[in-house]
């Protein structure tokens, strides 16, 4: 049991720091017009510490001089201990620092060899972040976090480091604050490891204060400041380092099968690679409108055909579409393509990448999710056709559309079901479109182990190779767990007379009012004139992949997610 206790004073909520974003009763500025008045009230604030005045007196807890979008209280206290500590040569940001060991390092050497009350004679430099503070008497304490979240307690005694430094360190020092201590190893009388100081410093002092520990962060804070999440909440810290494990393991796999990483343009002539709506922007320099990616599929395969036979890519890709918990307008995604592969033998290496990763993240093909049950990624995984899938959930066969001899369901008769069913359909619609509605109305949100549902309709799928034996299927699969799409893989098309119809039905779509149609790209189909080998290639979601993983949603998976301003 450590003698830590919580300093109450000092764990006001994050309230305190969203003070300025409440303008119900504050008056409007722009955002320079405010930086600069914090400027001002900053200088004013050191004016009256240099001219002599105790701390409550620098400082003006009702706003009275500078109105309600000033600093408050709690910050205007901290700007004034930054400037006694400036006052009396004690820099509050110092360059560098004596340590000679991390809060990790001392645990994992110390933890259960010392006895309690047991002193060593190792001194040590140490830091980390002030969570907790106990001033009492002569002998006060201070817990101190690593940036993992690893704790260390730290002692400071009137009789090690003299009456003045600990009359200082009761002053200057608050939660938040970066904190460096410099002494002996030692396990206190209730067997807490701590450091014993003799040299203390702030290393960085803090001006905003940190939320109530003890209390769960609200969502608004969670994604607003989501470095605040870093500090208080172990499910945001420890989902910004699985999140790099999960890469980390992505790569390894690759590597061990041979692919090569390259890096696709994010700003393109003309969007493709998936069926989504793009952003634009402008390029001044070449006077061009320009879209941000939406896939780097294009470029991937471009590499196929230069002859880099596998290679994938680690990408940011940026949709103009709707947020909800799987979806966000700007994510992360590895898209991969393997020459003389397929839809079947991409299938197995995306199999393959998500149960390493679950092993390398959690040491487990079965993981944890935050509700506290368990998913399993073992084993054999499902597949399932989407067409038969469908024919059975409506008691009736749909079949593909094979062409002009083998027409197979209308689009009347597939429209006249969607709407008996009550299924939305799109403005532009057309017999592969109105299957994919119709499907997933039935199955999208209830295919809850890993499952595989193959062969598409060739409307909605204009990159991918016809199916070897079914007219009007593409070979295409999409990876469903715990009810939503994780992954996609292709037998990819690379006949570029094909590629170019596809590209021309697509460019009709377009001019129809279908948002989420693509162009014709004349360089691509240039390149697959020069020869793409056959290959599998597949595209997988990782903020999705964390999803899986975890049970967050997106934004919890996305360490910085887009937010609207509040102003």
């Amino acid at each position: 049991m450590s003698e830590l206790v919580e300093n109450t004073e000092n764990t006001e909520g994050v309230e305190g720091l969203e003070s300025v974003e409440n303008e119900s009763a504050a008056p409007r500025m722009t955002t320079v017009e405010r930086a600069e008045m914090l400027l001002a009230q900053d200088a004013a604030i050191r004016a009256r510490i240099d001219d002599g005045a105790t701390l409550d007196e620098a400082i003006d807890p009702g706003n009275k001089e500078f109105g309600p979008l000033a600093h408050p209280e709690q910050v205007q206290m901290r700007v004034a201990k930054r400037a006694l500590m400036m006052k009396e040569g004690l820099n509050p940001y110092p360059v560098e620092l004596d340590v000679t060991t991390t809060i990790e390092g001392l645990r994992a050497k110390y933890d259960g060899m010392l006895e309690a009350g047991a002193e060593t004679e190792d001194v040590v430099g140490v830091a980390g972040r002030v969570l907790f503070i106990r001033n009492a008497g002569g002998l006060n304490f201070v817990q101190l976090a690593a940036g993992d979240g690893t704790k260390i307690q730290g002692m400071i005694s009137k009789k090690e480091v003299g009456a003045d430094s600990l009359k200082r360190f009761k002053q200057l020092v608050d939660l938040g604050d970066h904190l460096y201590l410099k002494g002996r190893v030692i396990s206190s009388k209730t067997g807490e490891l701590s450091v014993f100081a003799t040299e203390w410093a702030i290393a960085a002092k803090a001006l905003q204060p940190l939320p109530a520990l003890h209390k769960e962060l609200n969502e608004d804070t969670r994604t607003r400041k989501p470095y605040i999440g870093m500090i208080a909440d172990d499910n945001i810290r420890n989902m910004v380092r699985n999140r790099s494990k999960a890469v980390a393991s992505l790569r390894r796999t690759f590597d061990d099968h041979d692919f090569i990483e390259v890096e696709t343009p994010m700003l393109q002539t003309v969007h493709g690679g998936a069926a989504a709506r793009p952003f634009t922007t402008h390029m001044n320099a070449f006077d061009l409108d320009l879209y941000l990616r939406i896939a780097p599929e294009l470029f991937l395969k471009r590499c196929l055909v230069g002859g880099i036979d596998r290679v994938f890519e680690i990408n940011r890709d940026f949709r103009n579409e709707g947020v909800d918990a799987t979806h966000a307008p700007e994510f992360t995604m590895v898209e991969a393509y393997q020459a003389y592969g397929n839809y079947n033998t991409i299938g197995a290496l995306v199999k393959e990448l998500v149960q390493k990763t679950a092993m390398d993240v959690f040491g487990s093909y079965t993981v944890t999710l935050l509700d506290g049950t368990e998913y399993d990624f073992g084993g054999e995984w499902k597949s399932m056709s989407m067409y038969d899938s469908l024919s059975e959930a409506l008691g009736e066969e749909i079949i593909p559309n094979g062409g002009p001899d083998a027409p197979g369901t209308s689009v009347e008769e597939l429209g006249a079901i969607a709407d008996k069913l009550g299924v939305d359909r799109d403005d532009v619609e057309n017999h592969g479109k109105l299957v994919e509605h119709l499907w997933e109305h039935f199955y999208e949100d209830k295919l809850y182990e890993p499952t595989f549902v193959r062969d598409f309709p060739v409307e909605t799928s204009p990159l991918v190779k016809g199916h070897r034996s079914k007219p009007g299927v593409v070979e295409k699969w999409d990876l469903y767990v715990r009810g939503f799409e994780l992954a996609t893989g292709y037998s990819e098309l690379n006949d570029p007379i094909v590629q170019r119809e596809r590209f021309v039905d697509q460019a009709k779509a377009a001019l129809a009012g279908d948002e989420e149609a693509c162009d014709i790209d004349e360089d691509f189909l240039e390149a697959l004139g020069v020869g793409m080998p056959p290959a599998g290639g597949t595209g997988m979601g990782i903020d999705r992949l964390l999803i899986a993983l975890t049970g967050a949603t997106i934004r919890e998976t996305i360490t910085f997610p887009l937010v609207k301003p509040l102003n």
